[in-house]
Parts: C-alpha cells; structure tokens; sequence
C-alpha cells in the first residue's frame, strides 16, 4: 500500500481532512499516529499492523476518536502494555471531574521523583493567604505547583492561567522576603512556581512562562520532561487505567480519595466497600499486576 504522512491514497493522492475533538478539521497526519504508538512502545510490527488497518478506512470528515479506538483495539489484542500507554491520556482525564484527585497524583508522581511533596498546603502572601495544589521540597528548594485539570478533549491551558499562577508566585515569594524581615518566616522561601496541567499549552501561555520564568509542564511540553513522559518514567499509575472497573466504579473510589492502582492492591477494604466479591477482587488484583509491573 502506498503510504503517505498526510493522508491516504488508495490509487489517489488525496489528503483525508479528519475532525478533531474540539470540531476543527486538519489533514491527517500518519507522523503524528506513529508518533504517539512508538511513545507508547508499540513496536514496528504492531505500528506497520495499526497503519494497514486504519488507511482503508480512513476518509474525509472522520473523527480522530474514531481512528483512536481503531489503533488501541488493535493494540490491545497484540500489545496489552502499550495498549495501555496508549490510553494513558484519557485515563489521566478520568481522574475527574474534580481536580483534587489529580493534585494527589501529581503528588505521587514527584514522590517518586526524589521530592517531598503535599497537597492543599496554606502558605501566607504579601496581600493574601494562598492553598498550594502541591508543595514541592527537595533539599533547600521550594516549589509551588498549581494543577490545572481538565476532563474534556480539546481544551488547552491558556496564557490567562499562566498570569494568574505567576502572580500567586510573585505574592507568595513576596510574603516570605516581607516576614522573614521581621524574623517571621516559618517556612523556607519558595524558589520556584510550577504550572502542571494534563492538557496540552497555548503558544501564549508557553511564551509567558519561558519569559516570566515559570516552569510549565502540559501533556506534552516540554518536549522531554512533559507530563506523559513523567508518567512513564516513574511508574505511577491511575486507577483509571483499569478495564476490570467501570466509570462509575472509578468514581466511587476516587471520591474516597483513592487514586493509584497501587492502593487497590494494599487493601481490599476500598474495593469491599462498593460491594466486590472476593472474585472480582482478584480480577481487578490480577490486572493491577499486569499494568503496573509492565508500564
């Protein structure tokens, strides 16, 4: 089959235009499906199999939705741990709608990173007292964090977000130089303020923050360091990953404030409480086995 970066041809040089979940239409780009299976260890055998049976089918006007469940069925028959990272975008987005459970396992992530990390800290201004999503701490640096999280395709954090996250920063680094002048200060000065979103970045609000000195990290920026990768690299996985618990069930267990596979694998109880047998216990056990030990 003749294959090409923008579309398909089947005998035509045509460029298949496809719908993004926002409504846009852009050109279908086979870069970018490649792009996303090799990150998520799909190997050239699984990848070039994915291809072949998307370029038939795919035409004018068809949603990238639609070409998603394609690869991820195929690749969950084949390659169970790549089907899962493959589907770790919208298993970080299920982790809503509240954000709580997303600052928890932004928490967890950089635990794992080498920081001390805790949430809903109250850390005084210069102007006004301010709840930190997560607080940062490795060594002498201190890192305010906001986690920006949203539970829809297609939107992107914006430069609005990145004025407001700046300015709590420059007020919080503010209210530590005023009260340690009067030997006030009770906790260390916070160095750094640290945008983290699980969506991807305006080209605005990348310009401010590389301008104003925040640190921003999106689904995927920087291009190294990016949320995804992460994820990947430190092993931390939602327990939203998991095909053995349905949505409402993944609900149930994050208003109890369980977010991680993990947690379900150390206790029983959580599972017990949202009425599981012993069997299904097990099922949803055996699974958490198989993601986390081969993300």
């Amino acid at each position: 089959m003749n294959k090409t970066f923008n579309g398909m041809t089947n005998g035509k040089n045509e460029v298949a235009w496809v719908i993004k979940s926002t409504g846009e239409r852009e050109p279908f780009s086979l870069h970018k499906l490649k792009r996303s299976l090799t990150r998520s260890g799909a190997d050239e055998e699984s990848i070039e199999r994915i291809i072949d049976h998307i370029l038939p089918e795919l035409h004018d006007g068809m949603k990238t939705s639609q070409i998603y469940k394609h690869a991820y069925s195929i690749l969950k028959k084949n390659k169970y741990p790549a089907a899962v990272r493959y589907s770790l975008r919208k298993a970080v987005m299920e982790l809503g709608p509240s954000g709580f459970p997303f600052e928890k396992f932004v928490a967890e992530v950089f635990r794992r990173k080498g920081y001390t990390a805790r949430t809903g800290v109250i850390l005084p201004g210069f102007c006004v007292s301010h709840e930190v999503d997560v607080l940062l701490e490795k060594g002498e640096s201190h890192i305010f964090a906001e986690c920006k999280f949203h539970n829809q395709q297609g939107i992107k954090t914006d430069v609005k977000v990145a004025l407001y996250v700046h300015a709590r920063f420059l007020d919080l680094q503010k209210g530590h130089d005023e009260a340690h002048k009067k030997h006030e200060d009770e906790v260390g000065k916070i160095h750094e303020g640290w945008l983290i979103t699980n969506t991807k970045l305006t080209s605005d609000a990348i310009q401010y923050a590389n301008c104003a000195g925040l640190t921003v990290i999106g689904w995927d920026y920087p291009e190294v360091g990016n949320l995804q990768d992460l994820i990947l690299e430190t092993g931390v996985h939602p327990l939203t990953f998991l095909s053995t618990l349905t949505q409402s069930e993944k609900n149930s267990l994050l208003e109890q404030g369980i977010v991680m596979c993990r947690d379900l694998k150390n206790s029983s109880a959580p599972l017990k409480s949202i009425g599981f047998s012993d069997e299904q216990i097990k099922k949803v056990v055996d699974e958490v086995d198989q993601v986390c030990q081969e993300l």
